[in-house]
């Protein structure tokens, strides 16, 4: 059977594996930090050995993005720091690491879907840091390890895009939502099942990059008119431009991601949004 590690699991990616993980036949370790310190590489061997841990979920981010612009120390501690001990880890006791990245390694300015290999160029802090994770995960290069690159990440669970609408929307009778910014939102749920069922078939010699997010394309604006039509809410949604809301962080305006990489890898079908 295999031992499979989360990190991160109170998020909202772990804390769907957590739902879903009485429907597989694998053993679980939901850690947070209290469990165990990923900035900390004794920390891991010894959890790994311990535990006789297969492979690990790399569930744990800094994804404060716009307050990462001002606490860059903290999130490369996280985004980067942790991700060389995992990946240091996992090369030494040959155990499979899934990393999970995100579309703001991209600098938006493409109007095609981005595929794995396109050139990067993060325009945040957040984004650099998380890009410079991957680059050490690459580095280290542990065999049978992924790095999957998601976006508009939403669930049940956690702070999201969703619940602040649906929050919004109860309290307000109209606001402003950005038009600008074009991609993909990912259900956690879906993301979390993908990489269930990736597990067992994951046989790479080098570290592999794959795009994940649900089927579509949209802008938060439609994203937020769908979420009050859905959820029958009266708040009128009213389309505005980047500049007219900023932020201290840069956020790619077009960030969809190409999937076929990981739907002809592992023959999987990405549901709708």
């Amino acid at each position: 059977m295999l031992n499979i590690l989360v990190t991160g699991s109170k998020g909202q990616l772990g804390s769907e594996l957590k739902e879903l993980s009485s429907t597989y036949a694998y053993n679980f370790f939901f850690t947070t930090r209290d469990d165990i310190d990923i900035t900390d590489k004794d920390s891991i061997r010894s959890f790994c050995q311990n535990n006789h841990i297969n492979a690990i979920v790399n569930c744990a981010a800094y994804t404060a993005v716009d307050k990462a612009e001002n606490d860059e120390t903290n999130a490369d501690l996280i985004n980067r720091k942790a991700v060389k001990k995992l990946a240091l880890v996992s090369k030494e006791l040959n155990i499979k690491l899934i990393h999970i990245s995100t579309d703001y390694v991209f600098d938006g300015t493409s109007y095609k879907p981005y595929v794995e290999a396109y050139q990067t160029n993060p325009q945040s802090i957040y984004g650099k840091t998380k890009l410079e994770g991957e680059t050490e995960m690459l580095s280290i290069n542990p065999s049978n390890s992924i790095i999957i690159r998601t976006s508009w990440v939403y669930s049940y669970y956690g702070n999201n895009f969703v619940k602040t609408m649906l929050r919004l929307g109860k309290e307000k009778e109209s606001l402003g939502v950005i038009y600008d910014q074009v991609g993909t939102p990912t259900y956690a749920k879906d993301l979390a099942k993908t990489i269930l069922d990736m597990i067992p078939q994951i046989k790479n010699s080098k570290v592999e990059i794959y795009n994940f997010s649900n089927e579509g394309v949209v802008s938060w604006y439609d994203f937020a008119k769908e979420i009050m039509r859905m959820s029958k809410l009266s708040c009128k949604v009213n389309p505005i431009e980047t500049k007219d809301y900023p932020t201290p962080a840069m956020r790619p305006h077009y960030s969809l991601l190409n999937k076929n990489k990981i739907k002809s890898t592992f023959n999987i079908e990405i549901p709708k949004i």
